[in-house]
């Protein structure tokens, strides 16, 4: 999937001039956690987070002063992080030169920019212009999308071999091991595994099956150290 089939399009923006007070009202009436900032062309100058207002002077959470040394060694820093503690307007607590993508950027690529920044939404820009955001929220409703997409009606057979398929697909799957039974769209799980995580994901593999209704696991766990064999779900 790429950007722009679950991007929020007509983003709202606010402005470097735009108040703090303003910025933060249109984010709770919005629900939103960021916003993007334009200058007076439409260009992105900036986002503003509700990262950026967390450490703020009216509610006593700027952090302590900066001490002398580091007043007389960076004093420019000490002067930005006054501004950003301090300033009424939204240039002085954005973020500057911020991530962008555009609509035909891979969801993988948005995840991976998301998770390595920790941060929950990104603008969408084409030929320097705003089209929309892509966040956290438009994931989780283009998962939900698909999670409740009614399955595909199934055979008993059709069943069994997407599961053997995607089982000899997984490299971790300990193939040799493992019996896999399917009637009425029940699969039986049944044969060795070897840990936890590899019953939990060949469980997950059967779960996945389209038009599987139950998976029924009989599956016996084996002690690689002791070779002592236990019930999976013991």
């Amino acid at each position: 999937m790429i950007v722009s089939e679950i991007m929020t399009g007509n983003a709202i923006s606010v402005q470097p001039k735009t108040t703090v007070v303003d910025a933060a009202r249109i984010m709770l009436a919005n629900h939103v956690s960021g916003l993007p900032v334009l200058d007076e062309s439409g260009a992105l100058v900036g986002v503003v987070t509700e990262g950026d207002l967390l450490r703020r002077t009216e509610i006593d959470t700027e952090g302590e002063p900066a001490g002398w040394l580091k007043s007389l060694l960076q004093p420019a820093a000490v002067a930005a992080d006054y501004v950003s503690t301090h300033s009424r307007h939204v240039s002085g607590v954005m973020t500057h030169n911020p991530i962008f993508v555009t609509p035909d950027t891979p969801l993988t690529e948005v995840v991976q920019m998301m998770l390595r920044k920790r941060i929950k939404r990104l603008p969408v820009m084409k030929d320097g212009k705003l089209l929309g955001v892509v966040s956290r929220t438009d994931m989780l409703k283009a998962l939900t999308a698909k999670l409740i997409q009614t399955p595909q009606a199934s055979s008993d057979e059709e069943i069994l071999n997407a599961i053997k398929s995607e089982i000899a697909k997984a490299n971790w799957a300990p193939k040799s091991g493992l019996r896999v039974a399917v009637k009425d769209k029940v699969v039986t799980l049944g044969g060795t595994i070897f840990s936890d995580a590899e019953r939990r994901a060949v469980i997950t593999i059967a779960e996945n099956a389209p038009g599987v209704i139950d998976v029924k696991d009989e599956l016996v766990f084996v002690d690689p150290g002791s070779g002592l064999a236990f019930p999976a779900t013991a």
